[in-house]
Order: C-alpha cells, then structure tokens, then sequence
C-alpha cells in the first residue's frame, strides 16, 4: 500500500499526464508532486479531495489501496474492436466451476474436430449466498469460438452469435502463478484506467460484458481480459 505509488499509477494511466501537467492542474509545483510519489510528504486534504475529483476514485482508494500493477505481469492497456463471432456457452455452478465449464467445451470441441479450439470464459452472476457461503459453490460460463465451416456444417439451435464490439483490454503473463490476486487485479487495472478516462463500460443482453482467454506463446502461459465499452 503506497499513496505515491498509487498516484504515480493513477497520473500514468491519466494519457501519461507528467508530473508538471499535473502539478499545474493543482497549482502545486512540479516538485511537490514528485516528493508525495516518493511518499516524502503528503498533500493536505483539500490537495487530496482534488486528487480523488479529478482521477474519479474515493480517498480511501487513494490512500489504502494499492490500485497500481506489476509491470512483470501486465501488459499496457489497450482498447481493441473484437470481429463478430459465433459461439456455444455452457454454465455450471459447482466447486470448481472453471475447470468443469472448460473440460465441457473441451468437448464440444472434440466432437466436432476442433483441434485447437479458442476458449473464453467469465464468472456465471446467478449463484446463491448459500451456495457460495454453505456449499462453496460458484459459477462460471465457458464459450467455444466457431469458424464459419463449423457454423455451416451445424445446424444446432444454440450457437450464439455476437457483433464486433470494442474492448478495452490487458495481459497477464503467466496467470496461474498467483491467479487470486493478478486476475482480479486486473479487472481493478481496467476499471480505474476507464474512470480516469472517461471511458464507458457497455453492458448489453446482446453481448458478452467481460470475459477471460488464456493461451499460450513461446511455452508461456498468458490471459487476456477484456471489459466491453461504448
């Protein structure tokens, strides 16, 4: 936890404000704004009630949480605009939802001669406070991507058909090695970079709102998490 590193972050992800065009905005000097990110000095409240107006996060965020990344695990943010695509979804509520949602496409895939089917996936909302409470049960939905030969060759009733849509997007390298802190981290990366930004977050019946997909490169394990925007 560090308000200089989160301020640093928050400047960076802020269209690489500088720390002059910062402090200007504050009418501080250049560097005040350099001691309160090396966490020498800190601003008084009223700088601090500034801070929060103007990169639209809470005082306790900016004090208490460590909103900033690893630079190892992460890739720069980025916005990109996904093509249409068709889809099967599968969703199940259990004690290891990922894993079961996934071996189940895993075999729709093999059924119909996907040799390296592209998986996404993303949290299933509908569970109980019972169910995760009592049973340690949560949900989780899982989606195999189909070509156009797939889709012609099948006629079935449930693939799923979604329009080009933007994204704003990041990387995790290597997710499995701490996947309870890089991967929701991540999420928080996407939506503090889209509150400073002005950037809308989508959410549309008609359109996947968020969702996962690993895969590998050069035997490295990497994850892309994607959040839907205007």
């Amino acid at each position: 936890m560090s308000f200089g590193k989160n301020l640093q972050f928050l400047r960076k992800i802020s269209n690489r404000m500088t720390q002059e065009e910062l402090a200007e905005k504050l009418s501080v000097s250049r560097q005040s704004i350099s001691k309160w990110e090396l966490d020498i000095v800190y601003p008084e409240i009223d700088k601090l009630l500034e801070l929060c107006n103007l990169f639209s996060c809470s005082l306790d965020q900016l004090i208490r949480e460590d909103m900033s990344y690893d630079d190892e695990a992460y890739s720069d943010i980025r916005i990109e605009e996904v093509p249409a695509f068709c889809y099967l979804k599968y969703s199940v509520i259990s004690m290891e939802p990922e894993d079961d949602a996934i071996a189940h496409v895993k075999q729709w895939a093999q059924s119909l001669g996907i040799n390296n089917p592209t998986i996404i996936g993303w949290d299933f909302p509908k569970v109980s406070q019972e169910q995760i409470n009592v049973f340690n049960m949560h949900g989780y939905c899982a989606a195999l991507i189909l070509n156009d030969s797939i889709v012609k060759q099948n006629l079935r009733n449930d693939i799923l058909y979604q329009g080009k849509q933007r994204y704003i997007a990041i990387t995790i390298k290597q997710p499995s090695l701490s996947p309870f802190y890089t991967i929701p981290n991540a999420y928080k990366v996407l939506m503090a970079h889209m509150n400073v930004n002005g950037i809308q977050y989508k959410k549309d019946e008609k359109i996947i709102s968020c969702f996962e997909k690993e895969y590998e490169k050069g035997s490295i394990d990497y994850m892309d998490i994607y959040i839907a925007i205007e």
